[in-house]
This record gives structure tokens, sequence and C-alpha cells, in this order.
């Protein structure tokens, strides 16, 4: 049987770089991509991916369970994003067809325009804040590096996957 090594050993230089280096663009990069996209088209990065988790969905419609999911956020705070969506005309809260209990968010066609308006706006951003600072890496494994740090934790989504789409 394989020892598991001590978890509590301390970090060696490299690996106490790596950690520091990763910890502060978990912090820095969503809040520069946020002012982006807010500066660039009035959205938050929340409801982009909001967008396009909707967008992809089939029928453009998911449960809001199913959402929170999707697009990693709690409950209470997919459907404060999807009643303010809502209020925008981005968005539609309906009983799901099936049961009539749960409720699904639904993409509109404004919304839908209003992703595609977007589209441009968190591209570059993703280029320049994050896709520019990975040449020459080896990208695949990078993805499957920094996938696989969330993975064990995530609960698998209604559609039984865990949420890991591309987000523009």
């Amino acid at each position: 049987m394989t020892e598991l090594p001590d978890r509590t050993t301390p970090l060696d230089v490299d690996e106490e770089a790596a950690w520091r280096a990763f910890a502060r663009a978990v912090l820095v990069v969503p809040r520069v991509l946020e002012a982006d996209l807010l500066t660039g088209c009035g959205l938050s990065l929340v409801e982009y991916v909001v967008l396009v988790n909707l967008s992809e969905a089939p029928g453009r419609a998911l449960r809001m369970n199913e959402l929170a999911a999707e697009s990693v956020l709690s409950t209470s705070g997919t459907t404060r994003v999807v009643e303010r969506m809502a209020r925008q005309g981005l968005v539609e809260r309906r009983s799901a067809e099936t049961d009539g209990r749960g409720l699904m968010a639904v993409l509109t066609d404004a919304g839908l325009r209003r992703l595609k308006e977007a589209y441009p706006h968190a591209l570059a951003s993703v280029r320049s804040n994050v896709m520019d600072h990975l040449a020459g890496l080896d990208l695949a494994a990078f993805a499957r590096a920094v996938g696989s740090f969330a993975a064990d934790r995530e609960q698998p989504t209604a559609r039984g996957r865990r949420p890991t789409r591309r987000q523009g």
C-alpha cells in the first residue's frame, strides 16, 4: 500500500511561488473580467455566465437549481441574478412543464441578443487577461490541472455532469 504524503510538510520554494501566483490570480482575474464586461457592455461576470449557460442549454432553459450548479452560484444568488435579469427582459422565469413545481430560467430573444453583443467584450478580456499569459504552455495539460482543482468538490448537475463548459 502506498503511503500518502504528509499534507503538513511546508511548501518548497517553487510550490510556494505557484500557490501564491494561483491565489492572486483567483482573486484578481475575475475582478478584471468583471470590470471589462461592465465597462464594455454593462453586464456583470455572473450575468454573462448565466446568459452563456442558458444559451447552451436545450431550449435555452434550465431549472433554477441546475442553473445554480452550472454557474457555480448559490441557489439564493441565482434567484437574485435571475430576478434582476428578468426585470431587464433578458430571461423569464417559468414553471417547469414536466412537474409544475420547479422553476425554470429561460433565455429570451433579448437576452440572446445581449449575449451576442457582450461576447466580443468577454472574448477580448479573456484573451488579454488570461490567454496571452499562457502562450507557450501546454493548454490541454493546464486545463486538466486547473479543472481538477474543483472537480472533486462540485456537485454533479441534474444533467449528470459537472459544470465545465466554455463561458465565452
